[in-house]
């Protein structure tokens, strides 16, 4: 049995309603516990999809909504943003559970670790790095009203907005664990005090990161995924999140446990930022607010994570969750040292 999947429900379903799909299927989970679950499916004839599901349980307060994820990729299929096929959606959840829906299945390679980094050759590394920041571009770049994205969201205040979400989850989080991190309540503090002005919005990804693409053999983004939290707003929030993520030799701390662009040949943090400026023509005077909003924001989410581990509802592998408990510490304290350069 795969966890957080009624089989010959979703089997029927499948058959039903995604074109290609047929049973019997192996539906096995690759993703889960800390986003949304993700399983794939192969079919008899060896066709592979890809199912998402919420969390089995602890699902909070507007996350997890899989009508709109779906709606994401499936508006951005016709755009130059490289996404899954978006191919069914299913908002009954009497089949498994909980809504969930289905897309393609994009066959390449998912950097999570230093040993995945290195399956890559250095170049394909470097040109992983800079297609990463031009993916990033064309997602800001995306024409709201041609996609009909542009309902999807309030165009203003997105970082009163967000200050305002992501602490409301932190504190109900720390409702079900009982712990306390004062750390992240003073950085909400000085971030609410110091927004800085906040242009046009655009599509912002709210998670973008290279484990969150998928690669072709020669470095290039195919595939952008985890679109759960996307929204409009302000790009340079991605931009500052990207760089929390973007490891470098000799960082006394890892936003993660792990990062694979501690491997030899990618891009450095200050090239990534120089590109994206250079292509956009935005200015990142700002960037060190985005930066300390992307560590505050992160540790917010792994509070949520390991709020969902404690509980037992995570799916997948649970061992070692206290490493999220501490990861928040870590996060909290690296934001409140980025916002005392604001």
């Amino acid at each position: 049995m795969t966890e957080g999947i009624d089989a010959d429900r979703v089997s029927g379903w499948l058959e039903a309603n995604v074109p290609g799909a047929t049973a019997p299927f192996e539906i096995e989970l690759i993703a889960g516990g800390r986003s949304n679950l993700t399983y794939r499916v192969t079919s008899a004839s060896g066709e592979r999809f890809a199912l998402r599901r919420p969390p089995t349980a602890q699902v909070l307060p507007t996350a997890h909504d899989m009508g709109r994820e779906y709606r994401i990729i499936s508006a951005l299929g016709a755009t130059p943003v490289p996404v899954p096929t978006a191919l069914a959606f299913c908002g009954d959840p009497e089949i498994t559970g909980a809504p969930f829906y289905v897309m393609g299945f994009v066959e390449g390679h998912i950097l999570r670790n230093v040993e995945e980094a290195e399956r890559l050759d250095r170049a394909a590394r470097k040109r992983a790095s800079f297609s990463l920041v031009d993916t990033l571009t064309a997602l800001h770049s995306v024409d709201l009203a041609r996609t009909g994205l542009d309902s999807l969201a309030r165009h203003e205040g997105y970082i009163e907005r967000q200050l305002k979400r992501w602490y409301g989850q932190f504190t109900t989080s720390q409702g079900f664990t009982g712990r306390r991190v004062p750390a992240v309540d003073a950085v909400h503090d000085i971030l609410v005090s110091r927004i800085p002005e906040q242009g046009p919005a655009t599509i912002v990804h709210g998670d973008f990161r290279l484990d969150n693409t998928v690669l072709g053999d020669d470095g290039t983004v195919i595939g952008v995924l985890d679109w759960e939290i996307c929204t409009l707003g302000d790009p340079l929030a991605d931009v500052g999140l990207l760089m929390v993520y973007w490891a470098e030799a000799g960082d006394p701390h890892l936003a993660l446990d792990v990062a694979p662009t501690l491997a030899g040949g990618f891009a450095t943090r200050a090239e990534l930022a120089d590109r994206y400026a250079a292509a956009t023509g935005r200015n990142l005077g700002s960037l060190p607010f985005y930066v300390a909003f992307g560590y505050w924001k992160l540790a917010c989410i792994l509070e949520g994570v390991y709020s969902r581990y404690s509980a037992g509802a995570a799916a997948g592998d649970r061992t070692d969750h206290e490493i999220y408990a501490e990861q928040v510490g870590v996060l909290a304290n690296l934001a409140l040292e980025t916002a005392a350069t604001i």
